[in-house]
């Protein structure tokens, strides 16, 4: 997802690195090992409590009114103890002992801070009973022997970061530099959040939002930079950022302003001839997938042609989707249209037809959008009994047999003479109307 995002990682499981390897399941022998190293200098120990008496201690920390919390009962147990439960496989995490005297520490946003977890919070397990480190351990060993000058992350770990100091303090490791960033909420004030379906990456991409809109509006909404402007790219976003213009504050995030973001970043991807190609590929997949069935001319699938289409509907439309849609299902499948409808704005039809037949016929292929609409004008009021706005709606109901739309001289241009004539040609052969 970050590579589709824009911003791939240096290293990872794909791309391999020196500080390898990238799955956790693959380091579990490197967490085992810190974990043990812990145990032997007495900064961590055995916990065999039981789900049940856990759940229990929750309850009665609840009914009290407090925030429930480990007691630490199995730090004080001696080692004869340990060692008989560990003969007799008795279930077992490993937690970190919490101790007073927490140092203060400069975080890169926030400032000073120091929080005395010991006095607050039980102490955390570590190695879960399946073997697996809790975050707690994972991001300290991991950060270490991958070698991380700095760490960025969401503000929520900032009371947590003096814990995660302590455990540096036990192992000997010297910590990297820490700044926590505000975190994104929604426009009613509350957390965004991952039980929020649609907040995950797959339906972003699901639904034809670009990957640098998202960046765009994700950047835009926070701190960071020294103005907020629409429309940013990577390469601005990258050059312009600085991380002491970050603030405190959380960040609003108003999704109902990501299709303008997407529609200003399509607009720029058309415009330049590498990307719209993939824009190009894209949709003819998805034109081939929706209307193989109704396609009748496989022109609609030429790149030329949907090249033209997407120029014509650029500032438009704020993603591919759009195009997919009902209202221009016109561009890759010929419409149809009974003799009722069309009797229902004139008695000219096959006059109005052969008007339009002649006038793309001299044209000799060449279309633009403002010739066209005059022409149009002029050709409307050689009608002897139809008003120009019927004429109109009968030249749309031919091109697309809908009422709405683009405007008629834009669906000509983005159909083409070909297309043009084949629809008029319809009208033409329909029955005289009365």
């Amino acid at each position: 997802m970050l590579e589709w995002a824009g911003i791939p990682p240096d290293e990872s499981p794909r791309r391999g690195g020196p500080m390898g390897p990238y799955l956790q399941s693959l380091r579990l022998d490197l967490y085992s090992e810190t974990a043990q190293q812990l145990v032997k200098s007495g900064h961590a120990y055995y916990c065999f409590c039981s789900a049940q008496r856990l759940e229990l201690l929750k309850k009665e920390a609840l009914r009290a009114g407090q925030t429930p919390r480990y007691d630490n009962r199995c730090r004080h147990l001696r080692s004869d103890q340990v060692q008989e439960k560990l003969v007799n496989g008795v279930p077992r995490v490993i937690r970190f002992r919490l101790e007073s005297g927490a140092e203060p520490f400069q975080d890169l946003i926030f400032g000073w801070n120091r929080h005395e977890v010991a006095e607050v919070e039980g102490d955390p397990v570590v190695i879960k009973a399946d073997g697996f480190p809790t975050y707690h351990l994972a991001n300290i060993v991991d950060d270490h022997y991958m070698k991380i000058s700095h760490v960025l992350r969401g503000s929520e770990w900032l009371i947590s970061t003096s814990k995660h100091l302590l455990m540096y303090r036990a192992l000997g490791w010297q910590p990297p530099t820490f700044g926590h960033l505000p975190l994104l909420i929604n426009k009613d004030g509350s957390k965004l959040s991952k039980r929020q379906g649609d907040i995950f990456i797959q339906s972003f991409q699901r639904d034809g939002v670009l990957p640098e809109a998202l960046l765009d509006i994700t950047t835009n909404c926070g701190s960071g930079f020294n103005t907020n402007r629409m429309g940013r790219r990577i390469d601005e976003l990258i050059s312009e950022f600085n991380p002491s213009k970050i603030t405190t504050h959380s960040a609003m995030l108003d999704m109902d302003k990501l299709p303008e973001f997407n529609r200003v970043h399509l607009q720029w991807q058309i415009e330049d001839g590498e990307r719209c190609l993939l824009l190009i590929k894209d949709l003819q997949e998805q034109i081939q997938h929706l209307y193989s069935a109704g396609i009748q001319d496989k022109e609609v699938l030429c790149e030329d042609y949907i090249r033209r289409v997407l120029h014509l509907r650029k500032g438009h439309i704020s993603s591919l989707k759009e195009l997919l849609s009902p209202n221009y299902a016109y561009l890759w499948v010929r419409p149809s249209f009974s003799i009722q409808q069309v009797e229902a704005l004139t008695t000219e039809a096959q006059h109005l037809a052969s008007l339009v037949l002649k006038s793309v016929e001299e044209r000799c292929g060449e279309l633009a959008v403002d010739p066209l609409n005059k022409e149009l004008k002029l050709l409307a009021k050689q009608a002897k009994t139809t008003k120009y706005r019927e004429v109109m709606k009968l030249f749309r109901l031919t091109l697309s047999g809908l009422q709405q739309g683009p405007s008629v001289a834009e669906m000509m241009v983005s159909l083409g003479p070909a297309e043009i004539k084949h629809r008029f040609q319809k009208l033409l052969q329909l029955p005289e109307t009365r």
